[in-house]
């Protein structure tokens, strides 16, 4: 973590997936003046085990692949390593669907194959704890955000406090400490990034009753709420990576 006052303030984005950028949530850090470094790890470059120095968070985006699966992305271990490293330092962490499986395993949870996939718009159900967490307080109840899992965040790490649910994944976000977070969602998606998702396989939202064409149009719909809240959750991280410097 930086120690110059002076310096700007830099995210870490580990990329494991080409379809699946920092997108909005990297425009709305740059709004506040917070430097998004990506690491493509789906493009060969090589994860570290600690977090550089001259960053002051870290945040894990999605992927196709399971969070186990290190035969598909041989760089999971690291990345592990890297998370579970971050989140014992007490340096700000966000892990986005397979990031937040990513943490969830690399801090003493469980992730399996969801007994139910959520792909499309869904809305969160906050939680009580959600009031006075630092991220989820700036977040109406019922929130929609697009979803796109197959696997799930089954058991939460010792510790973890629950933030957000739905019906059918009742691990919707947690917080680790006072400074790390796992969301099974894509607050960083349009509609897009969804479309492309969609045209390389439409089935996962085929299987979930919905249409990809019903689908879109709801996050064509949704999108200036969509927007304005998770912009301000976004903000609210940077407040946090501010904050611990």
């Amino acid at each position: 973590m930086s120690t110059d006052p002076g310096a700007a303030l830099r995210l870490l984005a580990v990329q494991n997936d080409p379809t699946d950028p920092p997108a909005l949530l990297g425009q709305w850090w740059e709004e506040v003046g917070v430097e998004v470094v990506v690491l493509r790890a789906d493009a060969g470059e090589p994860v570290p085990t600690e977090l550089p120095a001259d960053v002051d968070g870290l945040v894990v985006l999605g992927g196709e692949m399971a969070a186990w699966e290190d035969h598909r992305a041989p760089w999971l271990p690291e990345l592990r390593s890297l998370v579970a490293t971050a989140v014992g330092d007490g340096v700000p962490v966000l892990g986005v669907c397979l990031g937040g499986q990513v943490m969830t395993l690399a801090c003493g949870g469980v992730v399996d194959r969801a007994p139910v996939a959520e792909v499309g718009v869904y809305e969160l159900d906050l939680l009580p704890d959600s009031v006075g967490d630092p991220l989820f307080s700036v977040l109406p109840d019922k929130v929609p955000v697009a979803q796109y899992h197959g696997d799930a965040m089954l058991e939460a790490p010792e510790g973890a406090v629950l933030l957000a649910s739905t019906r059918d994944c009742p691990i919707q976000a947690y917080r680790l400490g006072d400074r790390a977070w796992a969301v099974q969602f894509h607050p960083e998606v349009d509609d897009v990034i969804l479309g492309s998702w969609f045209a390389d396989d439409p089935a996962p939202v085929e299987k979930c009753g919905r249409t990809t064409v019903a689908v879109l149009d709801e996050m064509v719909a949704r999108s200036a709420e969509m927007r304005d809240a998770w912009r301000r959750f976004a903000h609210a991280f940077a407040d946090v990576v501010r904050a611990s410097r």
